[in-house]
């Protein structure tokens, strides 16, 4: 919801000059958010930025929103501050310092508008929650290839990493010689 007020603000889709990849993804989940325009009266930034939260159990519902905007529509003391802030959107409109015409050329890499973010949807939502708190720079590379494993390991134990986290494995003890074979 955070994201449709934001473009609201601005006429603007977010992050339409960047590459939308999994560094975007690992930057969103580090707090990344489009920066908040001038214009925008600061109890709307409030709840916007409210709707931006890591942790969605801090986020507000779509009732505390809605009673959010009824009562800026029928308080007469906030139509003062929302009167305002449609002039200088119109006058930054005017000077061409906002509106998607005037925005940044969009990156080609920007691709939601073109197809579905499905995959990148399915690999964030793998990570595990305690990336939503840290703060850490992720280096990763995308890199494609097969492997063919062998019924059996002859190892005592399989350590998978990725990411910075480990990802359980299921093995099942096979009773010659201690050897260990993964799970389907």
């Amino acid at each position: 919801m955070g994201m449709i007020m934001w473009e609201l603000t601005t006429g603007c889709k977010p992050f339409a000059n960047v590459e939308h990849d999994h560094n975007l993804v690992y930057r969103i989940l580090d707090g990344e958010r489009p920066k908040i325009t001038e214009d925008t009266p600061e109890c709307y930034a409030n709840l916007m930025k409210s709707c931006w939260d890591p942790d969605p159990k801090k986020r507000p519902s779509v009732k505390k929103i809605r009673n959010s905007f009824g009562s800026w529509f029928f308080r007469t003391l906030l139509d003062d501050v929302f009167t305002k802030a449609e002039l200088k959107r119109r006058e930054l409109i005017e000077s061409q310092k906002l509106g998607p015409e005037f925005a940044k050329k969009p990156h080609p890499k920007a691709i939601y508008t073109s197809r579905s973010l499905i995959s990148f949807v399915s690999k964030s939502s793998s990570i595990k929650s305690s990336l939503f708190y840290s703060n850490e720079d992720y280096i990763s590379e995308e890199i494609k290839f097969d492997i063919k494993f062998k019924s059996e390991i002859y190892t005592s134990s399989l350590n998978v990493t990725a990411t910075s986290r480990k990802r359980k494995v299921d093995e099942s003890n096979i009773e010659n010689d201690g050897k260990k074979r993964l799970c389907d």
